[in-house]
């Protein structure tokens, strides 16, 4: 008597467990390029910012640029001698315990 294999359902297996994976690693790759998005906003209000309070004007109104540019996004303002400097945080979208995005721009204080 000879047994046969049968392969019948294999495919269905492998599509089981490749399907997840590959779901996983689009899902991974979109976060990034989104994260990579709100760092580049972070970016370029930092610098919006910097210049904002260097030029004299109401730090909430660099605050309220920093959220217009990236929503839910902190700013903390230092001084030192001639540099004024805005350092924007926020959180990444990516579900894994990486470290908190961050920008950091400085602008000479009274300057146009």
């Amino acid at each position: 008597m000879r047994f046969r294999r049968d392969e019948r359902g294999s495919v269905a297996a492998e599509f089981a467990v490749v399907v997840p994976a590959a779901m996983l690693l689009v899902l991974l790759a979109v976060a990034a390029l989104a994260a990579a998005g709100t760092q580049i906003r972070l970016e370029h209000a930092a610098a919006q910012a910097a210049r904002l309070v260097a030029r004299g004007e109401d730090p909430g109104r660099a605050a309220a640029a920093v959220q217009a540019a990236a929503g839910g996004a902190a700013l903390d303002v230092r001084s030192d001698a001639d540099l004024t400097c805005a350092i924007v945080t926020a959180d990444h979208a990516i579900p894994l315990p990486l470290p908190s995005l961050r920008a950091e721009s400085c602008a000479l204080t009274g300057g146009l």
